[in-house]
């Protein structure tokens, strides 16, 4: 066994060969490290998913700013119309129904002036026929409204005379009593009233005089003399608008601007107003003789005296939106239960009357001005509100077409197209 020593050698140590550089391995895929939590004020706008929702809220944000002051100035401006239109309306009533007549007859104008006959004359004749059409028919059926008209006292009497004997003919033991105990204290005053005169002291009775239709009539002459006043500005308003035929519209088309753009404008807006109050008072006059003909035949059938005088009426009311019907209501009631002296056929002839003027006259009639003038029902409910409030009863007649006036110049105006969309269907 040979035996290895580690003592040096006398020669020298030999170089090692250097080594060959390892070859480059390949690199591993990255570990998925767990998604830490971000607080709320680390988050970032492409940060996580659960934000989303709330980054969709904050971008749905409308930011519109609004100028105070022109809002003010809006609002004063409003305000200030409205003031205006109620404190001139004994001028501006008059200017709508003149408007509105001319519209409804410049077509039988135009036909006559199309037959060679000048427009001041072919006016007069429609506005002499119109009136004394009206005159006429008034004084026909005058006979028949005044009897009418006294009718509505005594009704109103009898039917709280009915409804108090049917009080007192269902009333509790307890109210019968109560009855009793009046009659008693009655029967007391009148005896110690006897005793009193007895003794020379005389008694003073005051009574209150009856509700007299006629009287009532004649005591608001006044009134009459300044509807009639009204009445002859309108006929004359007419009558001018109607001789001049389109030269107010030729110059309103003038004076808007020198652009052809703005003519434009102004044509459509006038074509716009121009078939709608067209529509709308083709649709008022057909619906109005449909109720007026519909309730006229059924009093007839029932058996309701002067049941033509009460068809024109409801026809005429019809004009006026929803009051038009419980004015035909109250009254047609209160008669049928004078003729008849039963208080049912009070109330059927007062409800045939209410259906007719519920499905015709308050349901199918909005609906039809809403399709012909593109405007929604409840526009035309707020409408006919705030007229009403406005100018009372001219403004129940004359709310919805003026709404449509409204509604055709903001469709054609830009900054004024929301309140058009507001108002269309």
């Amino acid at each position: 066994m040979t035996e290895e020593t580690n003592a040096p050698s006398g020669k020298p140590p030999t170089e090692e060969a250097p080594q060959p550089a390892p070859e480059p391995q390949p690199a591993e895929p990255p570990q998925p490290v767990a998604d830490e939590p971000v607080s709320a004020s680390e988050s970032k706008p492409d940060a996580p998913a659960k934000d989303a929702p709330a980054r969709a809220r904050q971008r749905l944000l409308l930011h519109m700013p609004v100028d105070v002051r022109s809002a003010s100035l809006v609002v004063l401006a409003v305000l200030a119309s409205v003031f205006a239109l109620q404190w001139g309306q004994a001028v501006f009533i008059p200017l709508m129904l003149s408007l509105l007549l001319t519209y409804a007859l410049s077509p039988l104008v135009d036909m006559l002036h199309r037959w060679k006959l000048p427009r001041w004359i072919a006016a007069a004749v429609i506005l002499l026929g119109l009136f004394g059409g009206l005159g006429w028919t008034g004084y026909s059926l005058s006979g028949s409204a005044s009897q009418l008209l006294d009718s509505l006292p005594v009704a109103a009497q009898k039917l709280g005379q009915a409804m108090r004997r049917d009080k007192s003919a269902s009333a509790t033991p307890l109210e019968s009593v109560q009855q009793a105990a009046a009659q008693l204290e009655k029967a007391a005053e009148e005896n110690s009233a006897r005793v009193a005169a007895r003794k020379g002291v005389a008694r003073v009775v005051i009574e209150r005089p009856g509700f007299n239709v006629r009287d009532y009539l004649l005591s608001g002459t006044v009134g009459l003399l300044s509807a009639m006043g009204q009445l002859t500005l309108v006929a004359f308003l007419t009558y001018f608008a109607l001789c001049s035929g389109d030269t107010f519209r030729r110059k309103l088309i003038k004076i808007t601007g020198s652009s052809l753009q703005k003519k434009k404008v102004t044509v459509h807006v006038l074509d716009d107003i121009t078939r709608n109050i067209e529509r709308y008072l083709l649709v008022q006059i057909l619906v109005s003789a449909v109720v007026g003909v519909t309730t006229g035949l059924a009093f007839w059938v029932i058996g309701v005296e002067n049941a033509a005088v009460w068809g024109i009426i409801a026809g005429v009311t019809n004009l006026i939106p929803y009051i038009g019907s419980v004015i035909v209501l109250v009254a047609a009631g209160l008669v049928a239960f004078l003729q008849f002296n039963s208080l049912q056929m009070g109330v059927v002839v007062g409800g045939v009357s209410l259906a007719i003027h519920t499905l015709i006259g308050n349901l199918l009639m909005p609906w039809l001005t809403s399709r012909t003038s593109r405007m929604n029902p409840v526009a035309v409910f707020v409408g006919v509100i705030f007229w009403g409030w406005l100018w009372g009863i001219w403004g129940l007649l004359l709310g919805i077409p003026i709404t449509m006036v409204i509604k055709s110049i903001c469709d054609r105006v830009e900054d004024l197209q929301p309140i058009g969309e507001l108002l269309g269907e």
